[in-house]
Protein backbone atom coordinates (compact mmCIF):
# COMPACT_ATOMS: atom_id res chain seq x y z
CA UNK A 1 0.00 0.00 0.00
CA UNK A 2 1.50 3.33 -1.05
CA UNK A 3 1.60 6.42 1.13
CA UNK A 4 -0.96 8.20 -1.06
CA UNK A 5 -3.41 5.29 -0.96
CA UNK A 6 -3.07 5.10 2.85
CA UNK A 7 -3.94 8.79 3.15
CA UNK A 8 -6.90 8.48 0.77
CA UNK A 9 -8.37 5.42 2.49
CA UNK A 10 -8.12 6.87 5.99
CA UNK A 11 -9.54 10.22 4.90
CA UNK A 12 -12.55 8.48 3.33
CA UNK A 13 -13.32 6.75 6.64
CA UNK A 14 -12.79 10.01 8.49
CA UNK A 15 -15.30 11.81 6.28
CA UNK A 16 -18.02 9.31 7.27
CA UNK A 17 -17.36 9.93 10.97
CA UNK A 18 -17.18 13.69 10.55
CA UNK A 19 -20.55 13.66 8.80
CA UNK A 20 -22.08 11.90 11.81
CA UNK A 21 -20.40 14.34 14.19
CA UNK A 22 -21.81 17.23 12.16
CA UNK A 23 -25.29 15.77 12.60
CA UNK A 24 -24.74 15.48 16.35
CA UNK A 25 -23.79 19.17 16.49
CA UNK A 26 -27.38 19.94 15.50
CA UNK A 27 -28.77 18.21 18.61
CA UNK A 28 -29.57 19.82 21.95
CA UNK A 29 -26.81 20.40 24.51
CA UNK A 30 -27.91 17.55 26.82
CA UNK A 31 -27.87 15.09 23.91
CA UNK A 32 -24.33 16.14 22.99
CA UNK A 33 -23.31 15.65 26.64
CA UNK A 34 -24.53 12.05 26.49
CA UNK A 35 -23.17 11.07 23.06
CA UNK A 36 -20.50 13.57 22.06
CA UNK A 37 -18.50 12.39 19.06
CA UNK A 38 -18.89 8.71 19.92
CA UNK A 39 -21.45 7.82 17.26
CA UNK A 40 -23.11 4.49 16.50
CA UNK A 41 -20.90 4.11 13.42
CA UNK A 42 -17.77 4.78 15.49
CA UNK A 43 -18.84 2.20 18.06
CA UNK A 44 -19.59 -0.56 15.55
CA UNK A 45 -16.82 0.13 13.02
CA UNK A 46 -13.94 0.71 15.44
CA UNK A 47 -14.88 -0.45 18.94
CA UNK A 48 -16.59 -3.84 18.78
CA UNK A 49 -19.99 -2.18 19.20
CA UNK A 50 -19.27 -0.88 22.72
CA UNK A 51 -21.96 1.74 23.49
CA UNK A 52 -19.70 3.61 25.96
CA UNK A 53 -16.29 4.93 24.90
CA UNK A 54 -13.66 2.25 25.63
CA UNK A 55 -10.64 3.21 27.73
CA UNK A 56 -7.54 2.76 25.58
CA UNK A 57 -4.82 2.24 28.18
CA UNK A 58 -2.24 1.03 25.65
CA UNK A 59 0.70 3.40 25.33
CA UNK A 60 0.98 3.10 21.57
CA UNK A 61 -0.69 2.15 18.31
CA UNK A 62 0.61 -0.45 15.85
CA UNK A 63 0.54 0.13 12.10
CA UNK A 64 0.10 -2.18 9.12
CA UNK A 65 3.27 -1.07 7.36
CA UNK A 66 5.90 1.66 7.05
CA UNK A 67 3.68 3.85 4.86
CA UNK A 68 0.92 3.89 7.50
CA UNK A 69 3.46 4.65 10.22
CA UNK A 70 5.03 7.48 8.23
CA UNK A 71 1.66 9.04 7.38
CA UNK A 72 0.54 8.96 11.00
CA UNK A 73 3.70 10.47 12.46
CA UNK A 74 3.72 13.20 9.79
CA UNK A 75 0.13 14.08 10.80
CA UNK A 76 -1.09 13.32 7.28
CA UNK A 77 -3.81 10.98 8.56
CA UNK A 78 -5.78 10.91 11.82
CA UNK A 79 -4.06 8.48 14.16
CA UNK A 80 -2.99 8.32 17.75
CA UNK A 81 0.41 6.62 17.43
CA UNK A 82 1.58 7.31 21.00
CA UNK A 83 -0.58 8.25 23.99
CA UNK A 84 1.56 11.23 24.98
CA UNK A 85 0.55 12.81 21.67
CA UNK A 86 -2.98 11.46 21.20
CA UNK A 87 -5.24 8.61 22.31
CA UNK A 88 -8.75 7.51 21.23
CA UNK A 89 -10.37 7.93 24.66
CA UNK A 90 -8.82 11.37 25.07
CA UNK A 91 -9.87 12.21 21.51
CA UNK A 92 -13.51 11.45 22.29
CA UNK A 93 -13.35 13.81 25.27
CA UNK A 94 -11.67 16.57 23.25
CA UNK A 95 -14.28 16.36 20.51
CA UNK A 96 -17.10 16.45 23.06
CA UNK A 97 -15.64 19.53 24.79
CA UNK A 98 -15.19 21.32 21.46
CA UNK A 99 -18.83 20.63 20.60
CA UNK A 100 -20.10 21.83 23.99
CA UNK A 101 -18.03 25.03 24.07
CA UNK A 102 -19.00 25.96 20.51
CA UNK A 103 -22.70 25.21 21.08
CA UNK A 104 -24.60 28.24 19.82
CA UNK A 105 -21.44 29.91 18.53
CA UNK A 106 -21.03 30.91 14.87
CA UNK A 107 -17.67 29.14 14.48
CA UNK A 108 -16.41 25.64 15.16
CA UNK A 109 -13.92 24.94 17.93
CA UNK A 110 -11.19 22.45 18.75
CA UNK A 111 -9.95 21.16 22.10
CA UNK A 112 -6.78 19.89 23.70
CA UNK A 113 -6.84 18.05 27.03
CA UNK A 114 -3.97 18.25 29.52
CA UNK A 115 -2.82 16.65 32.76
CA UNK A 116 -4.29 19.45 34.92
CA UNK A 117 -5.98 22.84 34.79
CA UNK A 118 -2.69 24.64 35.34
CA UNK A 119 -1.13 22.68 32.47
CA UNK A 120 -3.98 23.90 30.27
CA UNK A 121 -3.53 27.53 31.34
CA UNK A 122 0.21 27.39 30.69
CA UNK A 123 -0.27 25.63 27.35
CA UNK A 124 -2.79 28.29 26.32
CA UNK A 125 -0.74 31.29 27.42
CA UNK A 126 2.90 30.41 26.75
CA UNK A 127 2.90 30.47 22.93
CA UNK A 128 1.99 34.17 22.95
CA UNK A 129 5.07 35.19 24.95
CA UNK A 130 7.49 33.14 22.88
CA UNK A 131 10.85 34.67 22.03
CA UNK A 132 10.18 33.93 18.36
CA UNK A 133 8.44 37.31 18.29
CA UNK A 134 10.99 39.59 20.00
CA UNK A 135 10.22 43.00 21.39
CA UNK A 136 8.29 44.45 24.29
CA UNK A 137 5.51 42.30 25.64
CA UNK A 138 2.87 42.51 28.33
CA UNK A 139 -0.14 40.49 29.44
CA UNK A 140 -3.29 41.98 30.94
CA UNK A 141 -5.25 39.97 33.50
CA UNK A 142 -7.86 40.58 36.13
CA UNK A 143 -6.23 40.33 39.56
CA UNK A 144 -8.97 38.09 40.95
CA UNK A 145 -7.70 34.81 39.51
CA UNK A 146 -6.94 31.39 40.92
CA UNK A 147 -3.79 31.37 43.07
CA UNK A 148 -1.89 29.06 40.69
CA UNK A 149 -2.66 31.37 37.77
CA UNK A 150 -1.48 34.40 39.75
CA UNK A 151 1.80 32.57 40.50
CA UNK A 152 2.24 31.50 36.87
CA UNK A 153 1.88 35.06 35.62
CA UNK A 154 3.76 36.87 38.41
CA UNK A 155 6.58 34.37 39.01
CA UNK A 156 7.10 32.20 35.91
CA UNK A 157 6.25 34.85 33.30
CA UNK A 158 7.12 38.16 34.99
CA UNK A 159 10.13 37.38 37.19
CA UNK A 160 11.68 34.54 35.19
CA UNK A 161 10.94 35.72 31.65
CA UNK A 162 10.62 39.48 31.96
CA UNK A 163 7.02 39.74 30.78
CA UNK A 164 5.17 42.75 32.19
CA UNK A 165 1.95 41.73 33.95
CA UNK A 166 -0.70 44.43 34.14
CA UNK A 167 -3.31 43.58 36.77
CA UNK A 168 -6.88 44.85 36.45
CA UNK A 169 -8.09 45.32 40.01
CA UNK A 170 -11.71 46.16 39.18
CA UNK A 171 -12.71 43.78 36.34
CA UNK A 172 -16.12 45.43 35.97
CA UNK A 173 -14.45 48.75 35.02
CA UNK A 174 -13.95 48.72 31.24
CA UNK A 175 -11.88 51.89 31.39
CA UNK A 176 -9.29 50.10 33.54
CA UNK A 177 -9.06 47.29 30.97
CA UNK A 178 -8.77 49.85 28.16
CA UNK A 179 -5.98 51.73 29.93
CA UNK A 180 -3.83 48.58 30.17
CA UNK A 181 -4.34 46.86 26.81
CA UNK A 182 -2.06 48.18 24.05
CA UNK A 183 -0.17 47.12 20.92
CA UNK A 184 2.40 45.20 23.02
CA UNK A 185 -0.26 43.10 24.79
CA UNK A 186 0.21 39.43 23.94
CA UNK A 187 -3.05 38.21 25.52
CA UNK A 188 -5.85 39.33 27.83
CA UNK A 189 -7.05 37.00 30.58
CA UNK A 190 -10.09 36.71 32.83
CA UNK A 191 -12.16 34.27 34.90
CA UNK A 192 -15.93 34.03 34.93
CA UNK A 193 -16.57 33.90 37.78
CA UNK A 194 -13.25 34.15 39.61
CA UNK A 195 -11.97 31.93 42.40
CA UNK A 196 -12.33 32.75 45.30
CA UNK A 197 -13.53 36.36 45.08
CA UNK A 198 -16.42 35.50 42.73
CA UNK A 199 -15.79 38.49 40.45
CA UNK A 200 -16.84 38.72 36.79
CA UNK A 201 -16.03 40.73 33.68
CA UNK A 202 -17.94 41.64 30.54
CA UNK A 203 -16.62 39.13 28.00
CA UNK A 204 -17.99 40.87 24.91
CA UNK A 205 -16.62 44.30 25.77
CA UNK A 206 -13.20 43.08 26.94
CA UNK A 207 -12.91 40.93 23.80
CA UNK A 208 -13.49 44.03 21.68
CA UNK A 209 -10.73 45.89 23.57
CA UNK A 210 -8.31 42.96 23.12
CA UNK A 211 -9.10 42.46 19.44
CA UNK A 212 -8.70 46.15 18.69
CA UNK A 213 -5.04 45.73 19.67
CA UNK A 214 -4.62 42.37 17.92
CA UNK A 215 -4.57 40.34 21.13
CA UNK A 216 -6.59 37.20 21.99
CA UNK A 217 -8.90 36.92 25.00
CA UNK A 218 -8.37 33.82 27.15
CA UNK A 219 -11.23 33.03 29.54
CA UNK A 220 -11.13 30.58 32.44
CA UNK A 221 -14.67 29.21 32.63
CA UNK A 222 -13.99 26.43 35.13
CA UNK A 223 -16.71 27.53 37.57
CA UNK A 224 -19.36 28.10 34.91
CA UNK A 225 -18.76 25.12 32.60
CA UNK A 226 -20.38 25.29 29.16
CA UNK A 227 -23.68 24.37 30.81
CA UNK A 228 -23.88 27.93 32.21
CA UNK A 229 -21.59 30.05 30.01
CA UNK A 230 -19.80 29.57 26.70
CA UNK A 231 -17.27 32.40 26.28
CA UNK A 232 -16.54 31.58 22.62
CA UNK A 233 -20.10 32.63 21.83
CA UNK A 234 -19.37 36.07 23.28
CA UNK A 235 -16.05 36.85 21.61
CA UNK A 236 -13.44 34.97 23.62
CA UNK A 237 -10.73 33.29 21.54
CA UNK A 238 -9.70 30.57 23.96
CA UNK A 239 -11.42 28.93 26.94
CA UNK A 240 -9.50 27.04 29.62
CA UNK A 241 -10.83 24.64 32.23
CA UNK A 242 -9.61 22.79 35.23
CA UNK A 243 -11.62 19.69 34.39
CA UNK A 244 -10.67 18.51 37.87
CA UNK A 245 -13.32 20.86 39.22
CA UNK A 246 -16.90 21.36 38.02
CA UNK A 247 -16.76 19.15 34.94
CA UNK A 248 -15.59 16.15 36.99
CA UNK A 249 -18.00 16.61 39.90
CA UNK A 250 -17.21 13.07 41.12
CA UNK A 251 -13.76 14.22 42.29
CA UNK A 252 -12.09 11.21 40.67
CA UNK A 253 -9.82 12.82 38.08
CA UNK A 254 -7.21 15.55 37.68
CA UNK A 255 -7.34 17.05 34.19
CA UNK A 256 -7.43 20.26 32.19
CA UNK A 257 -8.53 21.50 28.78
CA UNK A 258 -8.10 24.40 26.42
CA UNK A 259 -10.70 25.01 23.73
CA UNK A 260 -10.16 27.50 20.90
CA UNK A 261 -12.35 28.89 18.15
CA UNK A 262 -11.26 28.86 14.52
CA UNK A 263 -8.89 31.66 13.46
CA UNK A 264 -8.13 33.26 16.81
CA UNK A 265 -6.86 36.82 17.05
CA UNK A 266 -3.11 37.23 17.54
CA UNK A 267 -0.10 38.89 16.01
CA UNK A 268 2.35 36.82 18.04
CA UNK A 269 1.90 33.34 16.56
CA UNK A 270 1.92 31.77 13.08
CA UNK A 271 -1.06 31.63 10.73
CA UNK A 272 -1.10 27.83 11.14
CA UNK A 273 -1.37 28.18 14.92
CA UNK A 274 -4.14 30.77 14.66
CA UNK A 275 -6.28 28.61 12.37
CA UNK A 276 -6.58 25.75 14.88
CA UNK A 277 -4.85 26.84 18.06
CA UNK A 278 -5.91 23.94 20.30
CA UNK A 279 -5.00 21.39 17.63
CA UNK A 280 -1.66 23.08 17.04
CA UNK A 281 -0.89 23.15 20.78
CA UNK A 282 -1.78 19.46 21.06
CA UNK A 283 0.42 18.28 18.17
CA UNK A 284 3.41 20.62 18.61
CA UNK A 285 4.18 22.44 21.90
CA UNK A 286 2.35 19.93 24.13
CA UNK A 287 3.97 17.02 22.31
CA UNK A 288 7.31 18.29 23.57
CA UNK A 289 6.09 19.39 27.02
CA UNK A 290 4.45 16.02 27.74
CA UNK A 291 1.66 17.33 29.98
CA UNK A 292 -0.86 14.80 28.67
CA UNK A 293 -4.00 13.58 30.39
CA UNK A 294 -4.31 9.84 31.07
CA UNK A 295 -6.97 7.78 29.23
CA UNK A 296 -8.42 6.67 32.58
CA UNK A 297 -8.94 10.25 33.69
CA UNK A 298 -10.41 11.18 30.32
CA UNK A 299 -12.95 8.39 30.75
CA UNK A 300 -13.90 9.62 34.23
CA UNK A 301 -14.42 13.15 32.92
CA UNK A 302 -16.60 11.83 30.08
CA UNK A 303 -18.81 9.96 32.56
CA UNK A 304 -19.39 13.12 34.60
CA UNK A 305 -20.03 15.41 31.63
CA UNK A 306 -22.96 13.23 30.48
CA UNK A 307 -25.22 14.80 33.13
CA UNK A 308 -23.56 18.22 33.34
CA UNK A 309 -26.65 20.44 32.80
CA UNK A 310 -28.61 18.70 35.55
CA UNK A 311 -25.71 18.76 38.00
CA UNK A 312 -24.95 22.45 37.43
CA UNK A 313 -28.64 23.29 37.79
CA UNK A 314 -28.89 21.42 41.11
CA UNK A 315 -25.65 22.83 42.55
CA UNK A 316 -26.57 26.36 41.47
CA UNK A 317 -29.99 26.20 43.10
CA UNK A 318 -28.46 24.87 46.32
CA UNK A 319 -25.81 27.61 46.29
CA UNK A 320 -28.45 30.31 45.85
CA UNK A 321 -30.33 29.08 48.93
CA UNK A 322 -27.14 28.93 50.99
CA UNK A 323 -25.98 32.39 49.84
CA UNK A 324 -29.36 33.90 50.75
CA UNK A 325 -29.15 32.36 54.23
CA UNK A 326 -25.60 33.59 54.79
CA UNK A 327 -26.43 37.12 53.67
CA UNK A 328 -29.02 37.36 56.42
CA UNK A 329 -26.87 35.85 59.18
CA UNK A 330 -25.61 38.30 61.85
CA UNK A 331 -22.24 36.53 62.04
CA UNK A 332 -21.44 37.18 58.38
CA UNK A 333 -19.92 40.47 57.23
CA UNK A 334 -20.38 40.01 53.49
CA UNK A 335 -21.39 37.30 51.01
CA UNK A 336 -19.88 37.03 47.52
CA UNK A 337 -22.24 35.22 45.14
CA UNK A 338 -23.18 36.51 41.70
CA UNK A 339 -26.80 35.45 42.07
CA UNK A 340 -27.41 37.92 44.88
CA UNK A 341 -28.69 41.37 43.81
CA UNK A 342 -26.16 42.84 46.26
CA UNK A 343 -23.23 41.48 44.22
CA UNK A 344 -21.48 44.36 42.37
CA UNK A 345 -21.43 42.41 39.09
CA UNK A 346 -24.91 40.90 39.40
CA UNK A 347 -25.97 42.47 36.08
CA UNK A 348 -22.98 40.95 34.28
CA UNK A 349 -23.74 37.57 35.86
CA UNK A 350 -27.34 37.77 34.66
CA UNK A 351 -26.09 38.54 31.15
CA UNK A 352 -23.69 35.60 30.86
CA UNK A 353 -24.63 32.91 33.37
CA UNK A 354 -27.69 31.09 32.04
CA UNK A 355 -28.62 27.42 32.10
CA UNK A 356 -28.14 26.15 28.57
CA UNK A 357 -31.25 25.86 26.39
CA UNK A 358 -33.63 27.08 29.13
CA UNK A 359 -32.19 30.60 29.41
CA UNK A 360 -32.85 30.63 33.14
CA UNK A 361 -30.19 32.36 35.23
CA UNK A 362 -28.05 29.99 37.26
CA UNK A 363 -24.98 31.28 39.06
CA UNK A 364 -22.83 28.26 39.84
CA UNK A 365 -21.82 26.33 42.91
CA UNK A 366 -19.10 28.53 44.42
CA UNK A 367 -19.54 31.34 46.90
CA UNK A 368 -17.45 32.97 49.58
CA UNK A 369 -18.29 34.86 52.74
CA UNK A 370 -16.45 37.04 55.22
CA UNK A 371 -16.89 36.09 58.86
CA UNK A 372 -17.30 38.83 61.45
CA UNK A 373 -14.42 38.83 63.90
CA UNK A 374 -11.63 38.40 61.36
CA UNK A 375 -9.32 35.49 60.61
CA UNK A 376 -9.59 33.82 64.02
CA UNK A 377 -13.37 33.64 63.72
CA UNK A 378 -13.12 32.24 60.19
CA UNK A 379 -10.84 29.46 61.47
CA UNK A 380 -13.30 28.62 64.25
CA UNK A 381 -16.14 28.36 61.72
CA UNK A 382 -14.07 26.06 59.50
CA UNK A 383 -13.09 23.87 62.45
CA UNK A 384 -16.73 23.41 63.50
CA UNK A 385 -17.92 22.05 60.16
CA UNK A 386 -18.86 18.37 60.29
CA UNK A 387 -19.90 16.84 56.98
CA UNK A 388 -18.63 19.79 54.91
CA UNK A 389 -15.04 18.86 54.08
CA UNK A 390 -12.08 21.19 54.74
CA UNK A 391 -10.04 20.83 51.56
CA UNK A 392 -8.44 22.80 48.73
CA UNK A 393 -10.96 21.55 46.24
CA UNK A 394 -14.17 22.66 44.59
CA UNK A 395 -16.78 21.63 42.05
CA UNK A 396 -17.63 18.47 43.91
CA UNK A 397 -20.90 16.68 44.48
CA UNK A 398 -19.87 17.02 48.16
CA UNK A 399 -19.66 20.42 49.88
CA UNK A 400 -16.12 21.66 50.53
CA UNK A 401 -14.90 24.73 52.44
CA UNK A 402 -11.51 26.38 52.86
CA UNK A 403 -9.85 29.64 53.94
CA UNK A 404 -7.96 30.87 50.83
CA UNK A 405 -5.36 32.95 52.70
CA UNK A 406 -3.94 29.82 54.37
CA UNK A 407 -4.42 27.46 51.43
CA UNK A 408 -5.12 28.13 47.74
CA UNK A 409 -3.82 31.71 47.80
CA UNK A 410 -1.20 31.43 50.57
CA UNK A 411 1.79 31.74 48.21
CA UNK A 412 0.29 34.81 46.59
CA UNK A 413 1.48 36.92 49.52
CA UNK A 414 -0.24 39.74 51.38
CA UNK A 415 0.23 42.29 48.61
CA UNK A 416 -1.12 39.94 45.95
CA UNK A 417 -4.11 38.98 48.09
CA UNK A 418 -4.88 42.64 48.74
CA UNK A 419 -4.80 43.32 45.00
CA UNK A 420 -7.17 40.38 44.46
CA UNK A 421 -9.41 41.44 47.38
CA UNK A 422 -8.99 38.29 49.43
CA UNK A 423 -9.29 39.18 53.15
CA UNK A 424 -8.12 36.88 55.95
CA UNK A 425 -11.72 36.46 57.15
CA UNK A 426 -12.86 34.97 53.82
CA UNK A 427 -14.22 31.43 53.71
CA UNK A 428 -14.65 29.83 50.29
CA UNK A 429 -17.57 27.42 50.15
CA UNK A 430 -18.27 25.07 47.26
CA UNK A 431 -21.87 23.97 47.66
CA UNK A 432 -22.55 20.32 46.87
CA UNK A 433 -25.60 18.21 46.12
CA UNK A 434 -26.58 17.55 49.72
CA UNK A 435 -29.99 18.82 50.81
CA UNK A 436 -29.68 22.61 51.01
CA UNK A 437 -31.38 22.66 54.43
CA UNK A 438 -28.71 20.34 55.84
CA UNK A 439 -25.92 22.56 54.48
CA UNK A 440 -27.61 25.61 55.98
CA UNK A 441 -28.09 23.83 59.30
CA UNK A 442 -24.40 22.97 59.49
CA UNK A 443 -23.35 26.54 58.65
CA UNK A 444 -25.80 27.96 61.18
CA UNK A 445 -24.35 25.77 63.91
CA UNK A 446 -20.75 26.62 62.91
CA UNK A 447 -21.48 30.37 62.94
CA UNK A 448 -23.17 30.47 66.35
Amino acid sequence: MSLDSVVSEVKAKQEVWEKEISQMRGKKFATICVHGAYTKHEAIANNQGAIIEPVYTSTSQAFLDADCLEAALAYKIPAWAYSRIANPTIGYLELMLSMLESYGAPRRASACCTSSGMAAIRAAAEPFISEEKPGRKNIVSMAQVYGGTFQLFSERFAKERGVEVRWVENPADLSEWASKVDADTRFVYGEIPSNPGIMLFDIEEVAKLAHAQGAPLITDSTLSTPALCRPLEHGSDIVVHSLTKSMTWSGRAVAGALVSRENIMSGAISEEAKRDFAGWVKLWPLRDAGACISPDNASRVLDCVRVLPGIMDLLSRNAMKVATFLEGHPGVERVHYPGLPSHPQHAIAKKYMRLVDTGENRFGHLLSFEVKGGHASARRVLDRLKFIFNATDLGRIKSVAVIPTISTHQQQGEEGRKKARIPASLVRLCVGAEDADDIIGELKEALE
